[in-house]
């Protein structure tokens, strides 16, 4: 994972159906190594322990149109990542690949959630990804 300064402390979207948004997020977070801290009748806190920098929370107006990227340890995390969301209900927003407009080392994948956000899981190689799908465009 990558380390650096936190600039955002946590994020939080609000959800229609919090039992449906529950199961992507649950099953799509786990391959990145984050789980559920903290679960509550309205919402549910993901991260790491002691960490919980995501939630997800019922209530209105939904969140829709927003972007949230989760970091990943490595390649095979991101393509779990993006399984697991489309399992659930989750859309196709951007293959997993690298993303050469944003680095050479930059392998992500993109996902709608139940809202038309946009999620993302991205790892950052230590080194140019050579034997991986191109990607480009606006994810």
């Amino acid at each position: 994972m990558t380390t650096r300064p936190i600039v955002v402390d946590h994020v939080l979207f609000v959800v229609g159906d919090l039992a449906a948004s529950r199961r992507l997020y649950t099953a799509a977070l786990a391959p990145l190594g984050y789980e559920e801290l903290h679960v509550q009748e309205d919402g549910v806190h993901y991260g790491v322990e002691g960490i919980d920098d995501f939630a997800i929370y019922q209530g209105a107006p939904v969140t829709t149109a927003a972007h949230v990227a989760f970091d990943a340890a490595d390649r095979p995390s991101v393509d779990a990542f993006f399984e697991e969301a489309l399992s659930r209900g989750a859309t196709a927003r951007g293959e997993p690949g690298v993303w050469t407009q944003y680095s050479e080392r930059y392998y992500a994948a993109f996902v709608n959630d139940l809202y038309g956000n946009n999620v993302e899981a991205v790892w950052h190689a230590p080194e140019p990804v050579r034997d991986a799908p191109i990607r480009g465009g606006v994810p």
